[in-house]
Parts: structure tokens; sequence; C-alpha cells
């Protein structure tokens, strides 16, 4: 199996922000949230709020939407043609994919794509909770093998280092730069985790 980072690998863009302000131009009550937003963000970049703690501060903004499912659904009829082009020619219903964004707005694009495996980070889309931790990292790889304990992977790509850990489960990764694949660079594993 093929497995697949999706923000800034498959999909042009980070989609949570991206949905964000598709949301704000669309349902007013999202304003809101944008300074609270703004606050975490702060405290996140001067590590002073952890990046689930972040995240799920950020995401609250989803509650203030009327129909959260139609809204991701009308997000990806607009946003489909930020899938990389590299992607649609190799895509395949086998493949797996693995974001830390909420799972809610990446298993309907997923669909679409016509590939069912998506796991994404589970968040209430009511509320911002988290349910466990942000996909991240080691994260990533212990959520693969708690749903496929037996997974073989053949090839993984990612745009981050930071997905090091599942690189290294794989018998070729790719780090991916736009519509460019380069093979991973594996340097000491303390710096790629960083």
């Amino acid at each position: 199996m093929n497995i697949y980072d999706f923000d800034g690998t498959i999909y042009h863009g980070e989609s949570s922000t991206d949905f964000f302000f598709y949301c704000l131009k669309r349902y007013p009550k999202t304003w809101k949230y944008v300074l609270p937003t703004m606050f975490y963000g702060l405290g996140y970049l001067l590590r002073i709020v952890k990046k689930t703690k972040f995240k799920s501060k950020f995401l609250r903004f989803a509650g203030a939407v009327d129909d959260i499912d139609q809204a991701v659904e009308d997000f990806w009829k607009i946003n489909i043609k930020k899938v990389h082009k590299w992607y649609l020619e190799k895509k395949n219903p086998t493949d797996i994919v693995i974001t830390a964004s909420p799972e809610y707005l990446i298993k309907p694009i997923g669909k679409m794509l016509g590939v069912e495996r998506v796991i994404g980070s589970r968040v209430d889309k009511h509320i911002g909770i988290f349910y466990g931790t942000n996909y991240h990292g080691e994260e990533k790889v212990r959520r693969l093998m708690e749903i496929y304990p037996d997974a073989h992977v053949n090839e993984f790509y990612s745009d981050m280092y930071s997905d090091t850990p599942l690189a290294m489960l794989a018998e070729r990764a790719y780090i991916v730069k736009g519509e460019r694949l380069k093979p991973w660079k594996f340097k000491n594993k303390k710096q790629d985790m960083e």
C-alpha cells in the first residue's frame, strides 16, 4: 500500500486554514472566532500553548456553521482543483491518507478522489474538541498501526520531514514540493523529529 500525508502533499495548501477562510466569507457567525484564534495562535508561536490546544481553539469556528457537513462538501467542490496533478495521476483506491487535519474535513475529499481509507485527527466538528491528540510524527504511526496492524508500506509521500517516523516504515519514501517528488533524505533521527 502507498501512504500519503494530505496538506502540502496531495493538497496545495493547508485545508483547515482554507476552510476557515471559506467559512468566514459565507458564515458571518464564524467571525467571532478570529480574535481567539489569533490569541491562541500567538501562544502557540511563543511555545506557551501546545499544538493540540491551539488547533482545538481554532477549530471551534465550525460550531458556528449550521450545516457543517454541507459546508465541507461545498468547500471541496470548489477546492478540489487544489489537489496536485501528480497525485491525480497516481492515486489508487488502496491508498491510505493520514493527516493531522480533522477527519470530518478530509474524508469527503477522499471519497471524491475515490480513496476510502482516510485517517485524520478525531475532532468534534461542532465544538473543536480533539478525541485524543493531533496526529503528528510518531502519533501518525501509532494510529496507522492501531487501524492497520499488518500494514506493509510500499511508498510514503509527505511535504514535511516531521513525518520521518512514517517514512521509515516505507520501502520508498518521497518528499513532495508542489508537483516535484524527490527521494526522502534521511538525516539523523533527532534532526528529523524537530
